[in-house]
């Protein structure tokens, strides 16, 4: 490991070091002065506070100051530490059997997301000075695809990118790496993006590759020695049955619990909706879930009553969608709207974590430019999932699927817990409600273009 890395890692531990340090600090000192407790429930409340104030860190990646934007590096610190309060808080008022001064921990937030601000402004300053943007190459076969990556997905503002360039113009002896720290490779097949890979390594230049579907199955190969040779086994990706019986048994007693919780709002939304034009409160449609079985998907109706009157399908265009209601804007805005699909899940059509249930003329849109689309039926229908956490409504279809069979090569109740945590960091985020352009149905996975080099 060089010194430059060596300082590089030593300075972004420090910085990260500092904001757990501080924000824990403030909530321990806060029960020191304000909630005297014996020296033993001090300590055990102050180790859960930390451990849970580091996993909520790692799930809304909360800490990560090279890759994040100002406002979501602030933002996900704010729902780390607010829900880390909320635990504490609990976990103090059990202490002391009665509930604990709600203005004291309150204050203790305030103090935490004041220092969260000054610390995500000023250490993202510090690092960015100290440590330039790589230069960065992109390689790809699709010039679209590659400036996708760059404005789209907000790549230039992390990198420096000063070149693209097609793969075919990086299988010759004359293709140097010189002057370059980053290569991001995207949509190449698997023999020039080995070649690529295996010349960023000899010249120890960082390597991200955007993967392919055939990667994705990959990703839960098992690496076995068979035949006296060193193997990849890759199986039909089916979980233990342990797994399925607590995936199953928590849906239920999630749903069960959520709509008894619900219930008073539910009510309040279907009064508000039959007022609006007298139409029918829920909108049931047909989805595909599990084996490519069909059921009726429930829906707090957000739509005109005619919004398809010609029986044609079509994807919302988002907020400006002028079939939209008004209550209904205001339901997906806080995606209200979804929550009778608890019932779908207490029924077992869908489960909590999944991928979402796609409409079957549109998944058979989807399976004529990629085959791939059914291979997401093998598991049930989800009421969140990855492709969710960690796209966006209007993401590309061939990413959203590579999410989608992400998850399912690597199902986990690690995994699934996460996905819901994550899915708290999205609700208000108006970029998770936006919709797709008209007329954008079909997948984008024409990845035989070809390109020339391009100078940016």
């Amino acid at each position: 490991m060089d010194r430059k890395k060596i300082r590089h890692d030593l300075l972004l531990h420090s910085i990260k070091g500092i904001s757990i340090l501080f924000t824990v600090g403030l909530f321990i000192g806060t029960l020191i002065l304000y909630c005297p407790l014996e020296r033993s429930l001090l300590l055990l409340i102050s180790a859960a506070y930390t451990v849970m104030f580091f996993l909520f860190v790692k799930i809304y990646d909360s800490l990560s100051i090279s890759v994040s934007k100002l406002s979501d590096l602030i933002y996900s610190q704010l729902l780390a530490v607010f829900l880390s309060d909320i635990c504490g808080y609990v976990l103090l008022s059990l202490a002391v059997e009665k509930p604990a001064d709600v203005l004291t921990v309150m204050l203790c937030f305030l103090c935490q997301i004041v220092f969260a601000a000054v610390w995500s402004v000023c250490s993202r300053k510090l690092y960015f000075t100290l440590f330039k943007a790589k230069k960065t190459l992109v390689i790809g076969n699709d010039p679209s695809a590659m400036k996708k990556l760059i404005s789209e997905n907000g790549l230039d503002n992390k990198f420096d990118v000063v070149r693209t360039m097609c793969v075919s113009e990086c299988m010759n002896e004359s293709f140097t790496l010189e002057g370059i720290e980053a290569v991001f490779l995207t949509d190449i097949h698997s023999h020039e993006r080995n070649c690529i890979l295996k010349k960023c390594v000899a010249e120890n230049v960082s390597a991200y590759i955007v993967p392919r579907i055939g990667d994705i199955l990959m990703s839960s190969a098992e690496t076995i020695h068979m035949l006296h040779l060193p193997m990849a086994y890759v199986g039909d990706h089916e979980p233990t049955i342990e797994y399925m019986f607590l995936k199953r048994l928590t849906d239920i007693v999630f749903s069960a619990v959520m709509l008894l919780l619900l219930s008073p709002m539910m009510l309040i939304v279907s009064i508000c909706i039959k007022a609006t034009d007298g139409g029918p409160v829920f909108y049931r449609q047909q989805r595909l879930t599990y084996n490519g079985k069909v059921f009726s998907m429930m829906k707090f109706r957000s739509m005109r009553i005619d919004a398809e009157k010609d029986g044609i399908a079509r994807l919302s265009t988002g907020t400006c969608d002028e079939r939209i209601t008004r209550i209904g804007r205001f339901i997906r805005r806080f995606h209200i709207d979804e929550t009778p699909q608890l019932v779908n899940i207490l029924r077992g059509e869908m489960s909590l974590i999944g991928p979402r249930p796609e409409r079957p003329e549109i998944a058979a849109q989807y399976e004529e430019s990629m085959p791939e689309f059914r291979l997401r039926l093998r598991v049930r229908a989800g009421l969140t999932g990855y492709a969710q956490v960690y796209g966006k409504y209007n993401t590309n279809p061939y990413d959203k699927l590579k999410m989608d069979l992400l998850y399912i090569a690597n199902r986990s109740i690690k995994n699934d817990l996460n996905i819901l945590l994550a899915t708290v960091k999205v609700l208000l985020q108006s970029e998770s409600t936006d919709g797709v352009e008209v007329g954008h149905i079909t997948a984008d996975n024409d990845r035989t273009s070809t390109c020339k080099g391009q100078q940016i």
